[in-house]
């Protein structure tokens, strides 16, 4: 029985994972998929004898590699000749023409600039994905590909009983730039670019942290003993019928050209359109599409002669650099900024880019006055890659980086191995205090609710707050008097930064701004000490033990309590009755909304704050609007129309305080009575 219901599970797990993610089109709700895959989990651990190997399971990853081998390619990855030039694109087409004569049917696709892949299914099971390497021999990365949930682990239909397909990983422009604003957060170096991210990521040694980043993976190319269908397109739509992400011809990701008129409004659109697409492309690919062709045509000794790539000259600008600022972040970090005269670039207008560090600078000889280039790179942030030297005014000069802060006038510090310089003024820095206290107030730390940048500003700038253990000594007489502060909202400012007193130990760990401690860390931080107390007092080899604490974060950690004004504001936040510890929270909690999305609407007996808090205290996310990801609406009087409009029809299940309070454990109530210092009004309107 149990070996049936594994195997049920994982079929019916494998189907709604092709339907979500590539087929944009589920036909349950997440939680419906959590509980069996939360079921199918039990069942694998209870009986693992039964577990299948590509079980849907393995999509959250948690293997470790820890030496990728290698592994040699059945069909040989070879590389595409380039192209920049239209010349060369109808030079590629007359020979062709030459060479067979007749009409030729191409098939161009874009070029995704991510790592190329390739997947080996026998029986219809993935066994294998292997990287390009070299070309004859890659690496194999099988678990972190299975954490992709839009490579089938099991496929349907008639395909070959053996066969390759290949492909490129790519990282998503929404999900890449999340994991930089994570990493800017955490005071941790930001990615340059999604194709090398993604390159560093699929070769991770923890596969979890590879599910974790929303790669993506389109495949193109089937490799059999015998070819499938009679062309190169026919062979995709085939391998999308057997539960492949394919290029869609719909998106016009992929079109056949019989014309070389065809085949260049194919490669205009893209070239104009491609800064709209959700992931990187750096060209077109031109292939012919008859696989009789191909064969025809055949190879050189590294490239095929009947595909080309034509490559997308990076768009760049010439503009003159004005001026030099340098910002300040909250961990320090002065980034030099290229101020430009207004230029139009990708589409948008373009006035200041990054220069990155003073290494950067040097590099380029820039000068005040000088004509530069500029790019975006990774079509997201314009940089400066060049000077016209031939433009270059007589009288600039070599630009001399800073040796003290712009803000504060300390001296500057570059630790070895580090690119960037730091200002050490931590305590005194007005750039750095600010945004700390903005780093404090975020979302997922103290998410005080009714305070925001600008708040903190009026706050900083009318003396009322320097650190963020001032907010809790703010009282609604002080901050009346700032401008847009009315009654309404006086209240509501200093009932947020009372709620956040119940914030959970992690998220304070978090929000305290210890460089390198991000919100993963901050979890495995509190889970493992217990206690702000046991953090300060663990040793640099204790610190290191922890699962993900390097060397690095150690020794950040212990930097931070080393300083007298941390420790000073420390007892200052635990004397205002933060969260320091997780003793009783922790008991008091559990895990019953683990992984659930809730959206609150109406009016309660509980406050706003209370409500939020219950639902993250259990381990649940609070939604911001009603989405088919919504596990539950919790529906309280006044409710409006339209939020139950669209609850009703996407099916979410809806309840009442009472029933979330029961869906939390008997226990819940009795403890809430008990801990809660917010009596709350019965007035707490969510939405």
């Amino acid at each position: 029985m149990s070996k049936e219901r594994i195997a049920e599970l994982t079929d019916k797990l494998n189907q709604w994972n092709h339907e979500y993610y590539v087929l944009s089109n589920p036909s349950v709700s997440d939680y419906d998929f959590d509980m069996a895959l939360e079921e199918l989990q039990k069942l694998e651990e209870q009986f693992p004898e039964f577990a299948d190997p590509n079980s849907p399971t393995k999509r959250v990853g948690g293997d470790i590699t820890e030496n990728f081998k290698k592994v040699k390619h059945r069909f040989p990855m070879l590389s595409l000749s380039n192209s920049y030039s239209r010349e060369e694109i109808e030079e590629f087409v007359e020979r062709i023409d030459r060479s067979i004569g007749g009409d030729i049917e191409f098939v161009c696709e874009l070029k995704y600039d991510g790592v190329a892949i390739s997947l080996t299914y026998e029986e219809g099971v993935l066994v294998r994905a292997v990287t390009r390497g070299d070309g004859t021999e890659g690496e194999e990365v099988t678990a972190n590909v299975r954490t992709i949930r839009t490579v089938p682990l099991k496929l349907h239909g008639e395909f070959p009983a053996f066969f390759e397909i290949r492909g490129e990983i790519v990282f998503p422009l929404e999900a890449f730039n999340q994991l930089n604003l994570e990493r800017e957060e955490a005071g941790e170096p930001t990615f340059a670019n999604p194709r090398n991210t993604a390159s560093g990521t699929i070769k991770m040694q923890d596969s979890s942290i590879v599910a974790s980043r929303g790669l993506d993976c389109y495949l193109y190319h089937v490799y059999a003993e015998e070819n499938v269908g009679k062309g190169h397109l026919e062979s995709i739509l085939e391998a999308e019928s057997w539960g492949f992400k394919v290029p869609q011809v719909t998106d016009k990701y992929i079109a056949k050209a019989s014309t070389m008129d065809e085949v260049m409004a194919f490669i205009d659109h893209w070239d104009q359109h491609r800064s709209q697409l959700p992931f990187e492309i750096d060209g077109i690919v031109i292939k012919v599409n008859d696989f009789s062709i191909q064969e025809e045509l055949g190879f050189t000794a590294k490239s095929p002669r009947w595909a080309i790539a034509y490559k997308f000259k990076a768009e760049r600008v010439l503009t003159e650099l004005q001026s030099i600022t340098y910002q300040v972040g909250r961990t320090g970090a002065i980034t030099p900024v290229a101020n430009l005269a207004p230029v139009q670039l990708a589409g948008t207008t373009v006035k200041r880019a990054s220069l990155h560090n003073a290494d950067q600078i040097e590099k380029l000889d820039l000068r005040v006055g000088d004509m530069v280039y500029v790019e975006k790179g990774g079509e997201i942030i314009p940089k400066v890659v060049g000077v016209n030297l031939d433009q270059r005014p007589t009288s600039a000069v070599p630009v001399a980086y800073p040796t003290t802060c712009p803000e504060c006038g300390t001296g500057l510090i570059r630790k070895e191995g580090e690119a960037q310089h730091y200002c050490p003024n931590d305590a005194g820095c007005a750039p750095q205090l600010k945004g700390k206290i903005e780093h404090f107030i975020g979302r997922k730390m103290m998410n005080i609710d009714g305070l925001g940048s600008e708040t903190v500003e009026q706050l900083f700038d009318a003396g009322l707050i320097k650190n963020v253990a001032d907010l809790y000594d703010l009282t609604k007489e002080q901050v009346l008097p700032l401008e847009r502060m009315a009654e309404k909202s006086a209240t509501k400012l200093i009932n947020g930064i009372e709620a956040s007193k119940k914030v959970p130990f992690e998220k304070v760990l978090f929000a305290l701004g210890i460089r390198y401690v991000g919100e993963t860390v901050a979890k495995k931080l509190a889970k493992h000490f217990e206690s702000l107390e046991n953090i300060q007092n663990a040793t640099f080899e204790e610190l290191v033990a922890v699962d993900e604490i390097g060397d690095k974060i150690a020794e950040s950690i212990e930097e931070y309590f080393s300083k007298e004004e941390n420790i000073k504001l420390l007892e200052r936040l635990k004397a205002a009755g933060l969260t320091f510890e997780i003793g009783e929270q922790a008991q008091a909690s559990g895990d019953a909304l683990e992984g659930k999305t809730l959206v609150v609407s109406g009016v309660f007996t509980r406050s706003r704050d209370e409500m939020k808090a219950l639902i993250e205290q259990y381990g649940g996310k609070v939604g911001s609007s009603i989405s088919s990801k919504t596990d539950y609406l919790i529906r309280g009087e006044k409710m409006g129309p339209s939020k139950l409009q669209k609850a009703e029809k996407l099916g979410v299940p809806m309840i009442s305080e009472e029933e979330f309070m029961e869906l939390l454990g008997g226990e819940v109530q009795e403890h809430i009575e008990g801990q809660s210092n917010i009596k709350g009004s019965s007035q707490g309107t969510l939405f």
